[in-house]
């Protein structure tokens, strides 16, 4: 459903992203980690269309990104870390205005919208301007944009960034079910423990390169920890294990 080949990206002389090869299946969680200015954030504008590579290709279910972006897109939700939305319009007017950019018919979109809003605990909010809202129901609010068109590949970064513990359970029990039915989720996360009890596999990404991928299991036998968490698997990975000895310092 998502493939890049030889996906790069460079700014001058410096690299972000290197000759990346990914191959995200159908219906597969895939989170996709990596410390600080690995490169995460600018792949995924990358997939989405927001930024040109510099050289490489991005499919998304078979189609060229730099072909036919317009065909492309409209199989992606995303999700950015920072709410993008409409400030001074209501929860129901943005969400008219994403379902009319998706040309979804009306009689369809207010049926969707009244059931995703109710469903992300919303719909008491619908009339109410944006800029009311809480960092945590913009964010639902955007993740309600991103679903309005039944994408079939969904783009998070950093999803449950500002929700409270009952909205983060909601959104992961929400992307299992979106998975479940056959469609694609790409998740960027630092939550590493929330990676490991959802993803199908993950690829981690540092300094632009991929440096491992696979299941919990397989990235475990890659690094000879039989029964290492991801954080311990991660930081091995991208040699953060300086962190462990900080600790220790401390704790003299």
């Amino acid at each position: 459903m998502i493939e890049t080949i030889n996906l790069t990206k460079k700014y001058g002389e410096f690299v972000a992203v290197n000759h990346l090869n990914l191959h995200v299946k159908t219906g597969e969680i895939y989170g996709f980690l990596g410390p600080n200015g690995a490169g995460k954030t600018t792949t995924i504008r990358m997939l989405t269309g927001l930024l040109r590579p510099t050289s490489g290709k991005v499919l998304i279910d078979g189609i060229d990104m730099a072909e036919n972006p317009i065909k492309a897109k409209a199989r992606i939700g995303l999700i950015p870390d920072t709410p993008s939305v409409y400030p001074k319009l209501t929860g129901n007017e943005f969400l008219d205005f994403v379902a009319a950019i998706y040309e979804i018919p009306s009689r369809e979109s207010r049926r969707k919208i009244k059931e995703i809003l109710e469903m992300l605990d919303l719909l008491h909010k619908a009339n109410e301007l944006i800029e009311t809202y809480s960092h945590g129901m913009k964010q639902k609010i955007v993740i309600a944009a991103a679903l309005l068109h039944d994408p079939s590949v969904l783009i998070l970064d950093e999803p449950t960034v500002g929700l409270d513990p009952k909205s983060a359970k909601l959104i992961k029990d929400l992307l299992k079910a979106f998975a479940y039915k056959g469609k694609t989720v790409f998740m960027s996360t630092h939550i590493l423990e929330i990676a490991e009890r959802m993803c199908d596999r993950v690829g981690i990404i540092d300094y632009g390169g991929l440096i491992a991928e696979g299941t919990i299991e397989e990235l475990r036998k890659k690094v000879g920890e039989g029964e290492g968490s991801l954080e311990d698997l991660f930081l091995k990975l991208t040699g953060g294990e300086d962190t462990k000895d900080l600790l220790k310092f401390l704790e003299e």
